[in-house]
């Protein structure tokens, strides 16, 4: 019995593993997709966001399953806790790179006036941090998390130093007011990743070392995004 248990906990966790690098790979598309002022490629991040939900719904129900019918304890109780939550993070970085998609979709007509602004730099570090943050998970390292979760400030930063570069330009030329509002909306849906990736980080410490920092970490936004 245990180890059908220890099985199905692998494939679960495998299955966090498979749902993390298709979000990593939709906020690079999504990103992309800016950059390149390639709408199809926008558009295809968008139709795929289904395949992440779809995703998320069967990680739901293996680990409430496993938490019904198993009872686990001490680190199996962890591990199935946290991957919930994790699971959760996971569908909702989709959703930001969908809301960066339709940002890039609209775009694709503009004309860059600066190339983005810093915002592929901004992507580079947010899915950095998504993926260390993974691998923090996959190797119960809480170093590698700790380390993760110190750079969102990082982030921060860096999403209000664009902004404050883009009030400028739309207090100079009127008319670049709303290609401004469409990329401060990338760079706020990027400090979001880099927010949720902070958690999945949180969550990889909790596994590996049954210590919650949420708390000690200082508050971060918690407003949903605003994808399906």
């Amino acid at each position: 019995m245990k180890e059908h248990f220890s099985e199905k906990l692998e494939s679960l966790r495998r299955q966090l593993i498979g749902m993390g690098a298709e979000v990593e790979n939709q906020i690079r598309l999504a990103v992309e997709a800016l950059v390149e002022a390639d709408a199809t490629k926008a558009r295809k991040v968008i139709e795929h966001d289904k395949v992440i939900d779809q995703m998320e719904i069967r990680n739901d129900e293996d680990a409430i399953d496993l938490l019904a019918t198993q009872q686990p304890v001490a680190s199996d109780l962890r591990l199935l806790v946290s991957s919930l939550k994790i699971n959760a993070d996971l569908e909702r970085i989709g959703d930001h790179a969908v809301n960066i998609a339709e940002g890039a979709e609209r775009l694709s007509r503009f004309r860059p006036f600066k190339p983005w602004i810093d915002i592929p730099h901004m992507a580079e570090i947010a899915r950095g941090m998504l993926k260390e943050s993974l691998d923090a998970f996959i190797r119960k390292d809480s170093a590698l998390a700790l380390d993760v979760c110190k750079r969102d400030d990082l982030l921060d930063e860096k999403n209000k130093s664009i902004i404050r570069e883009l009030l400028t330009y739309m207090a100079e030329n009127p008319a670049l007011i709303s290609a401004s509002i469409e990329i401060m909306s990338v760079s706020k849906n990027l400090e979001r990743v880099g927010d949720l990736a902070t958690n999945i980080g949180e969550e990889a410490i909790y596994i590996a070392e049954g210590e919650m920092i949420k708390h000690n970490m200082g508050p971060r936004p918690t407003e949903p995004a605003t994808g399906g």
